[in-house]
């Protein structure tokens, strides 16, 4: 559908819940939960499980002491700026000691195979473009290549709306990061953070948000 943007996001039906925006086929979804006490909103699927300023704040070895063996990236605002055609020195030696540790890595990102394909070349690593977050087949197809199961997967991603929630829908461990370039982010992503404002406020009403990064 094509959103307009200069208004506030519209209510749509999304499976057992509703959602507040809709790219497409992607409904990004409150799921409703039935309890003895009536019904309440399953916000906590867009909580990451560790929320850091970069990637570089990453504990790798606590990780992979839990088990978590593959780690399934975003690419724009989480690992270089939207803007940035390739990968900088401090990621590359970042890239290097992720598979010095035992890592397996893959990229899945919602832009197009020009960008995305461009930027992973170079790094030999496996990617999914055209992702269309939170939709779950690329994170099914990401795991696959990873040959892993969810629980022994990272999501690591700027984006509550997109990388958390379809994470977390997995059973992925989700990692939240600061966007690199927030200037250079897209419309679509504008839409998401407006989202995100929704659901912190929420969550800081069940004191489930805490401003402060965690590591």
């Amino acid at each position: 559908m094509n959103a307009d943007f200069r208004t506030r996001p519209q209510v749509f039906p999304c499976g057992r819940g509703f959602v507040l925006q809709q790219n497409d086929d992607v409904c990004y979804s409150f799921v409703i939960k039935h309890e003895a006490g009536g019904v309440r909103l399953m916000i906590e699927l867009f909580l990451p499980k560790m929320k850091v300023q970069s990637i570089y704040d990453i504990p790798l070895d606590r990780l992979y002491e839990q088990g978590i063996r593959g780690i399934v990236t975003d690419l724009d605002n989480t690992l270089v700026g939207a803007h940035s055609p390739l990968a900088t020195e401090e990621l590359v030696r970042w890239l290097a000691e992720v598979a010095a540790k035992g890592f397996e890595v893959v990229i899945v990102s919602n832009n197009n195979d020009s960008r995305v394909g461009t930027f992973a070349a170079p790094l030999q690593l496996p990617y999914i473009h055209a992702a269309r977050k939170p939709a779950q087949r690329a994170f099914v197809k990401a795991i696959s290549i990873l040959k892993l199961k969810p629980a022994q997967t990272l999501m690591i991603g700027d984006q509550m709306m997109t990388d958390v929630f379809g994470g977390n829908r997995m059973g992925m461990y989700t990692v939240l990061v600061a966007p690199i370039a927030p200037l250079e982010e897209g419309i679509m992503t504008k839409v998401n953070r407006r989202l995100e404002r929704i659901v912190i406020s929420r969550l800081r009403k069940r004191s489930l948000w805490h401003e402060e990064e965690t590591k």
